[in-house]
């Protein structure tokens, strides 16, 4: 991915602060873990085989119970309803980042993004999911954004 020379400005900004300073002056939410910084944990779900992926009350509550349990903080969720396939999308507003949804009823297919900072845990997402959806196949992908290397 192309930066559109960005990267200087960007790194003269990193150069002046500390991202993973732990004072309350420049609480950031980076997190330390096994000797490693970063922003937080990304996952790419995928749910094959899926069901209820036009159902918008229950996509709200799987957002809703994934926030709940995974120690996050809500701001605000919008779903859209797509016509004639029913898809859904939907994004789950969250401090800590966000949970974001794109279904294919019509293909039994959903694409889930879930990302955590802080001291949330983005992981216990993926069984919620599939309790909501009963995939009959799952896909996680993993990325730790904003990873600065051992500390």
């Amino acid at each position: 991915m192309k930066s559109l020379d960005l990267m200087p400005q960007m790194e003269a900004s990193a150069a002046s602060c500390n991202p993973i300073s732990q004072s309350d002056d420049n609480l950031d939410h980076f997190i330390v873990r096994d000797g490693m910084a970063y922003a937080g944990t990304h996952l790419i779900i995928d749910l094959w085989g899926a069901s209820h992926l036009d159902d918008i009350p229950r996509m709200e509550q799987a957002f809703l119970d994934c926030v709940r349990e995974c120690g996050a903080t809500l701001l605000h969720i919008h779903m859209h309803h797509f016509t004639p396939n029913g898809g859904v999308s939907g994004v789950a507003v969250l401090a800590e980042s966000h949970i974001s949804v794109h279904t294919w009823p019509e293909r039994d297919y959903a694409a889930f993004d879930v990302f955590m900072c802080g001291d949330a845990k983005p992981e216990l997402a993926v069984g919620i999911l599939q309790k909501a959806f009963n995939p009959s196949r799952v896909e996680v992908g993993e990325n730790l954004r904003g990873n600065m290397g051992d500390v």
